[in-house]
């Protein structure tokens, strides 16, 4: 792909002043920005590996997926056009892309998506909605389709405009349980086998559900009760207090600490610096730092400096799953 090209970034609709301002705070207020559709901007200046390494790092925390713009149209060109259009971006003649599509409608962008399928397949490349090297993207906008092509190591996202969509199952305790999956998929977590997690303001148990199915022995840390479902379940051990009693009286060391509590951000971290004194060295720690105010970008860059007394930040995102948060993974320090 040739340099100097436009950068697409998706945001929430919400938030995506939050994400200018921290483009502009990262790389300067001349950077030119244009909103092109609800959750969708355009910016010129930086590469799309700079923001993606300014966003793996947590100095921006509210773009969560990222393509360079190849093409603009009213409408898709024919297949061979579209085909010629992608493939010579290429360095070298692939054997398989991913496609994503999406719009700002309530459509899938299926239609799209086959579009860019049938005319890829028709020049002997495999297409998949995910897990290649390269990834098509294809927003459809009010006024335009934009085409994107980018390394998925640049992405931050496998998904069509960070838009993540898991599963209802019947089995699902809480709506909540969509972010800790998201964050572990996302960020390429890797959980001990076997390990110990306390899970602080569990109720109804939706992380907890989620640790447990990787393998986490979990102390479940709320006043409030579990789901019926979750009691049965020998390595789930629910303590019916606050985090502040339980840690006063708490003898095991945790691999890995959660917290997604209704509070505010520098509370929310305060309570896992708490938390990092029953951290094994080294352990890991999820939090959601809920927005809210007039500052919520702020309100999480002082959260995450609480985090830095004890912790080493990892990630800092607002995922496709978070409202008004942005979620921390963190790890203790050696």
């Amino acid at each position: 792909m040739s340099g100097g090209r436009s950068v697409l970034f998706s945001a929430a609709a919400d938030s995506y002043e939050l994400a200018v301002r921290e483009i502009r705070g990262e790389f300067g207020r001349d950077v030119r920005v244009q909103r092109v559709g609800a959750e969708l901007g355009r910016v010129d200046g930086p590469s799309v590996r700079e923001l993606a390494a300014a966003c793996d790092a947590g100095r921006i925390m509210f773009v969560r997926h990222l393509t360079v713009e190849i093409a603009s149209f009213e409408e898709l060109p024919p297949e061979y056009e579209l085909a010629e259009l992608v493939l010579g971006e290429l360095p070298e003649y692939p054997k398989a892309l991913a496609v994503q599509a999406w719009t700002d409608a309530a459509g899938t962008g299926g239609s799209y998506y086959h579009r860019l399928e049938e005319a890829l397949d028709g020049r002997g490349v495999a297409v998949t909605r995910s897990g290649q090297e390269y990834v098509v993207s294809c927003f459809a906008g009010r006024k335009a389709v934009l085409l994107g092509l980018n390394r998925l190591a640049d992405s931050l996202s496998d998904w069509p405009g960070g838009r993540m969509r898991l599963a209802r199952g019947d089995e699902r305790v809480s709506r909540s349980e969509f972010k800790l999956e998201e964050a572990i998929a996302t960020f390429g977590l890797e959980l001990p086998r076997g390990g110990k997690a306390v899970d602080l303001g569990a109720s109804p148990g939706g992380w907890t559900r989620i640790l447990r199915q990787y393998g986490q022995e979990v102390w479940s840390v709320d006043p409030g009760s579990l789901d019926p479902r979750l009691r049965g379940d020998r390595r789930i051990h629910h303590e019916a207090t606050t985090a502040g009693r339980f840690f006063a009286a708490n003898r095991v060391r945790f691999d890995v600490a959660v917290n997604d509590m209704r509070m505010d951000q520098v509370t929310s971290a305060r309570m896992m610096l708490d938390a990092a004194a029953h951290l094994r060295r080294g352990g890991l720690a999820i939090v959601t730092l809920k927005g809210g105010g007039r500052n919520p970008l702020d309100g999480a860059r002082r959260g995450i400096e609480v985090l830095g007394e004890r912790y080493d930040v990892l990630h800092a995102r607002q995922l496709h799953h978070n409202r008004n948060e942005i979620t921390v993974v963190a790890r203790k320090h050696d």
